[in-house]
């Protein structure tokens, strides 16, 4: 038996089987990175300040910051270009979120929940596409010719991370928010803090994803 799970659709009688394979590890990362898409751009309205400084970073950071250790998952294991096909795809679960958002905007119990603005909607995957292609491609092009170890993974994944980041946070903050109030201080805590987290969390968190989705994959082998 392969370490694959196989997902069998039967056609009508007079059509053949059509039959779709791929990795139980890619499978649940594939799920698992849909729903961090919708609940980052759901979240990215609300402001969460640094206590006990006066710097903020929006909520959307979260969620976000599992969508780059997915992708560098996905890139270490099964390669760069399977990582910009799921960055690529899992634009459209954000764009219809923010679609969907954006219709029913007029509802006033909805728009007392999510805040939300047609400048956070379009700036949420102006922000998404740019910074997690940015984020695959230094992943991929920091391992060089070969294999890295744990530790090569981990300091490419934290490196990879931080740039990204960083530049999401560029992109995203001012889009969002430049000339409706003074963004300095949202924009620097959220730099320092999505660069603080790739360097503390993501090394430890790309490990582990690309551990379990090994184990994963190997369940039927």
């Amino acid at each position: 038996m392969s370490a694959t799970d196989t997902i069998t659709q039967t056609a009508p009688p007079q059509a053949t089987t059509a039959m779709v394979s791929m990795p139980l590890g890619m499978f649940v990362f594939l799920i698992v990175y849909g729903g961090m898409t919708v609940l980052a751009g759901v979240v990215a309205f609300k402001q969460v300040q640094l206590w006990p400084s006066d710097l903020a970073v929006e909520a959307g950071i979260f969620p976000f910051l599992l969508l780059v250790v997915i992708s560098s998952t996905i890139s270490q294991l099964y390669g760069r270009a399977a990582a910009n096909k799921l960055v690529w795809w899992g634009f459209v679960p954000v764009a219809l979120t923010a679609a969907l958002i954006y219709l029913v905007l007029g509802l006033p119990a909805f728009e007392r929940v999510l805040g939300q603005t047609p400048r956070i909607l379009l700036a949420g995957p102006a922000a998404y596409i740019t910074s997690l292609l940015l984020n695959v491609w230094i992943f991929d092009r920091l391992r060089g010719g070969g294999e890295t170890g744990t530790l090569g993974l981990m300091i490419r994944g934290a490196i990879a991370s931080a740039l990204s980041q960083a530049l999401d946070s560029v992109i995203f903050v001012t889009l969002a928010f430049y000339g409706s109030f003074d963004i300095t201080n949202l924009l620097i805590g959220q730099v320092l803090a999505k660069v603080t987290l790739s360097l503390l969390l993501v090394p430890f968190l790309i490990t582990f994803g690309v551990q379990f989705a090994q184990w994963l994959d190997s369940r039927n082998g």
